[in-house]
């Protein structure tokens, strides 16, 4: 067939936003804010719940022990989160986990704080422990499905830039700034409208793509969710990484458990210094979530996990116990040493770009083990914790600081997303829908379901 000399062109690609550069989606964008806020209830609670439920009659190792049933089910959520937005879709995940937060929170606070209940305190903190990682774990799936391979590394920093300006930061400064006028439990309470805030905009604004496949039967649902598991079985590497992502947080959530009374009640803080103090360190952390995507593009992910995270965090840990000890409650130093331990732990964030591609035909089970991982974080810091009563918090801190030097041998183990080499197509099973996702549009035309 001729062809002629000057062909029509096609229709202009327009040229990518702002945001798109930045790995931000247009589609996902309200979801990377909705995370935020609802981050920001969630973390209301975290720099003074434990002294103040020891004020209302709990002992250490009964908060330790909520904390640590708390975990449990946050780990058991997190993996759920992957393996379930792959069978449901992330918006029903996330939505969820919206309702189940909001509505044993209200338990937890009514039966179980305000009538001094421990036991139903520790089942409704407990199950309450599903709502968070079914929300923020499943937009990352969602994330990990929508974004371009060459845009990851940027759309996960942004994404834990939202969390941790959520969880951390502004929740921080918050109850710093509320608890001195309305008292602990009604700053508790305000917890629910920020979650409720960022549940709004994922119903009202977050959109995914429009297909028209069913959604999966329960017996294809259990077996993504079985899935999600055995992927460490045919990918060890996505096993290895799972570890080094519980690694990367255990610190910060046994320092939840002992370390904001021992800074109060044995340095000699105030509260409101020591939450100033435990909001800038999560707001450097915010910091190095959003820079370490980009320096991962100029050393590389996995050195800046092993060198910047791992020693970073091995260092640091135990300058947060050494330093006050030996200068007392020196506001200045502290908060110096606490800002460089929270740019330490934004390190570990190419570790959310290395996972998915450990493992390309199997994106939502390699970022289930990620969340497994992240949620094993917060049972495992809080089981850690409870070594205080035995061993003391200086020898609590040292076991911590150890394990950062294991995930920094473990995190070599992890090949660079560029050199990562998946089953020859001879031998790899065909990509599930949700992996059809990660595929160039012209691979999707058929199979692909719909991602809400």
């Amino acid at each position: 067939m001729p062809t002629s000399p000057h062909p029509t062109a096609g229709p202009a690609v327009p040229r990518p936003g702002f945001l798109e550069r930045q790995g931000i989606v247009r589609p996902l964008a309200f979801g990377f804010l909705a995370v935020m806020l609802f981050m920001v209830g969630d973390g209301i609670e975290v720099g003074f719940l434990s002294p103040y439920l020891e004020s209302r009659g709990l002992s250490g190792s009964e908060v330790a022990l909520l904390w640590t049933v708390y975990g449990f089910v946050v780990a058991v959520a997190a993996w759920l989160s992957g393996a379930l937005a792959e069978a449901w879709g992330p918006r029903r995940v996330m939505l969820l986990g919206l309702g189940i937060w909001a509505v044993f929170e209200v338990l937890f606070l009514t039966v179980g704080v305000a009538a001094g209940n421990y036991p139903l305190m520790l089942l409704t903190f407990g199950i309450r422990g599903l709502g968070y990682p079914f929300f923020a774990y499943g937009f990352l799936v969602w994330i990990a499905m929508e974004t371009p391979g060459d845009k990851l590394n940027r759309a996960v920093g942004w994404y834990w830039f939202a969390s941790t300006m959520g969880l951390g930061v502004i929740s921080s400064y918050f109850a710093g700034a509320v608890i001195p006028v309305i008292g602990e439990m009604a700053t508790l309470w305000l917890s629910l409208a920020f979650v409720a805030a960022g549940g709004l905009l994922v119903i009202f604004l977050v959109r995914a793509r429009v297909t028209t496949a069913p959604p999966d039967s329960t017996k294809e649902s259990v077996a993504k969710m079985f899935g999600a598991l055995t992927i460490v079985r045919t990918h060890p590497r996505v096993g290895v990484g799972g570890v080094v992502r519980m690694i990367n947080t255990l610190s910060f959530y046994a320092f939840v458990v002992f370390l904001t009374s021992h800074m109060v009640n044995d340095v000699g803080f105030s509260t409101a210094q020591w939450q100033t103090i435990w909001g800038t360190m999560l707001l450097a952390n915010v910091a190095a979530n959003l820079l370490s995507g980009y320096v991962a593009g100029w050393i590389g992910s996995v050195n800046t996990v092993a060198w910047a995270g791992g020693l970073g965090c091995f260092v640091t840990v135990l300058a947060l116990y050494y330093v006050p000890e030996a200068v007392g409650p020196s506001f200045g130093i502290t908060l110096a040493v606490a800002i460089v331990y929270g740019l330490a732990l934004g390190a570990f964030v190419p570790l959310s770009a290395i996972m998915p591609m450990l493992a390309p035909r199997h994106i939502a089970a390699s970022v289930a083990i990620l969340n497994l991982g992240a949620g094993l974080s917060q049972f495992a810091g809080s089981a850690i914790a409870g070594l205080v009563g035995p061993i003391g918090i200086e020898g609590t801190v040292w076991v911590i600081a150890s394990i950062y030097l294991v995930g920094l041998g473990l995190t070599f183990f992890l090949k660079e997303p560029g050199t990562v080499e998946d089953p020859s197509p001879g031998n790899a099973p065909e990509p599930s829908a949700t992996d059809a996702a990660a595929l160039p549009p012209t691979k999707v035309a058929v199979g692909a379901r719909r991602a809400d």
